[in-house]
């Protein structure tokens, strides 16, 4: 079972204060864990590989930007630009909503590890939607 791990910052392997990890948030049993960290390589790894049996989700991507202009004092007027390009773990649910409609696939097991309450409550409801409109309409 493949399980994709969409995360900027938490490594799905990294040990926690309780001995856990973070794959506590899987929502499969998984035997294979893929991670990638942005909207890019989401896109890729399912366009390439097709979809995994479970997929955990974060909300706010792009602190890979965040730190690089830091490093390089960028300004913050050019930083915020930067940071408003990158796009979001909700972009990426919207993009598998859009490729499994255009598949006629089932979503995957999902759950989501997001700190972004929010941003956690957008994704959740984008999916729950997907799945009652597609039910709905099998059943017509």
């Amino acid at each position: 079972m493949k399980l994709l791990w969409l995360d900027d910052i938490r490594d799905p392997f990294e040990a926690l204060p309780d001995g856990g990890s973070w794959l506590v948030f899987s929502p499969i049993q998984h035997t294979e864990v893929f991670w990638v960290k942005s909207y890019q390589a989401f896109t890729a790894w399912i366009t390439s590989n097709g979809l995994p049996d479970g997929i955990c989700f974060d909300h706010d991507l792009g602190m890979e930007v965040a730190l690089a202009t830091r490093a390089t004092g960028m300004s913050k007027r050019k930083s915020r630009a930067l940071k408003k390009e990158e796009k979001s773990g909700f972009d990426c649910a919207k993009w598998l909503v859009e490729y499994c409609l255009d598949n006629k696939l089932n979503l995957p097991a999902y759950n989501i590890q997001s700190a972004n309450p929010v941003g956690k409550a957008n994704i959740d409801g984008l999916f729950k939607s997907f799945m009652k409109n597609v039910i709905s309409e099998t059943h017509l």
